[in-house]
């Protein structure tokens, strides 16, 4: 046990005790000992029974994120690298390496850090100021893994200037972790370049979540005639146009993404097949209809619509509103892509809201296939938060079949 326990109310920490992370603040009944925001301590039930260790900072609504259920555990170098090599391991597992997240939060048990692998470059995100602490750690400790399997890593990117550190009470922070290098990598995925920008891009640069996503859009689009709506860096669109699509157009109200999209599909020699088309999609989806453009699919990947609880509601209307108008753009017997990335849109609420969407259109839908995020971005049960993408692809007939 540690110096510093913190004692959870009676009836509290339901989701801990099935399996997450998080402790909140309004589930402790006491904290006893001196300790420093970021400190490890350790979590007791309210009888004092030991549930295990993790860091405590009193800034965050998350007051303790759990490292360990051993309370005897020790935090230090050797239970990191157990914990890297796990996560490591794993992605070898599941998916292609080249280009992939190496560390997901909570989901691999190093709760507040994302690492991005993209080829030899790595890009870091830290969230909580307790794994703030070890990120450098980390780090090298993903060196050492990566060597042991012959890949060097060239150069390391921090990426922590998200607005979640605010809620921790730590500053944004942007820049080289040691050597600085050119921080645009390329990359292959699904048989697409790419070249992403690891300093300026969104994120830590690219969206690998939709790996496999894009890949299953490549089945449907042979000789199709396809409209990607949010395309941001074309990567659905370019996957179509690989897959021999007749016509891609891509729409995007990002100028800087759309320009990354287009070196994109030079890249790939696509620009005579993808196009794309600086445009407000919710705008350009009605005009479109007007005009009476018929797609054979229609590809939604639209920027989460929530962020929190308390705006689910208004996120429902966005979602209904442009699955409604992507609708009435697939011809009939067309394909409908269409996926949220919003946690707190669960599928059974995201499907509700398409069904009612394609009724308001008079559409009916038959599932090819539902799909998440990527298996480098793994889905923790009883950690809700690490899951969050959902992803359908339909097709769409008209009502009177």
């Amino acid at each position: 046990m540690r110096d510093t326990v913190v004692t959870l109310k009676k009836g509290e920490g339901r989701s801990l005790k099935a399996g997450g992370l998080w402790v909140y603040d309004n589930e402790i009944d006491t904290i006893k000992g001196a300790f420093r925001n970021g400190d490890i301590v350790s979590v007791c039930d309210f009888d004092g029974y030991a549930m295990g260790s993790g860091f405590i900072n009193q800034n965050s609504k998350i007051r303790v994120r759990m490292m360990t259920r051993d309370p005897e555990q020790q935090i230090d170098e050797a239970f990191l690298k157990k914990r890297v090599q796990a996560a490591w391991d794993y992605r070898k597992d599941t998916v292609d390496t080249s280009s992939c997240r190496v560390i997901f939060g909570e989901a691999d048990f190093l709760p507040g850090i994302v690492v991005d692998k993209y080829e030899d470059v790595l890009v870091v995100e830290s969230l909580a100021l307790g794994m703030d602490r070890f990120k450098e750690m980390i780090v090298t400790l993903l060196k050492e893994v990566f060597l042991a399997d012959d890949i060097k890593i060239r150069g390391v990117y921090e990426r922590s200037d998200a607005r979640e550190r605010d809620k921790e009470g730590m500053s944004r922070v942007k820049g080289f972790v040691g050597d600085a290098f050119d921080t645009k990598v390329e990359i292959v995925e699904n048989g697409v370049r790419y070249l992403v920008d690891v300093e300026n891009g969104q994120k830590t640069g690219f969206f690998l979540d939709q790996k496999y996503n894009r890949l299953a859009i490549q089945r449907i689009c042979k000789g199709k005639r396809v409209l990607d709506c949010f395309t941001h860096m074309g990567t659905f669109a370019l996957n179509a146009g690989i897959a021999g699509a007749r016509e891609v157009t891509g729409l995007d109200i990002s100028e800087f993404a759309l320009q990354q999209a287009c070196d994109n599909a030079k890249r790939n020699s696509l620009e005579d097949i993808v196009q794309f088309r600086c445009a407000n999609v919710l705008d350009e989806l009605p005009r479109l209809a007007a005009m009476g453009e018929q797609y054979d699919v229609v590809i939604l990947d639209p920027p989460a619509f929530t962020k929190s609880r308390e705006a689910t509601k208004n996120a429902i209307k966005g979602y209904r509103e442009i699955n409604r108008k992507g609708l009435q753009l697939v011809r009939d017997g067309g394909y409908l892509a269409t996926c949220s990335c919003s946690h707190f849109m669960t599928q059974e609420l995201f499907s509700k809201t398409i069904k009612e969407a394609a009724k308001s259109v008079h559409k009916r839908l038959r599932q090819v296939e539902f799909r998440t995020q990527s298996p480098d971005h793994p889905i923790l049960w009883a950690a809700d938060e690490s899951y969050y993408l959902k992803f359908y692809i339909f097709q769409v007939v008209e009502e009177r079949w």
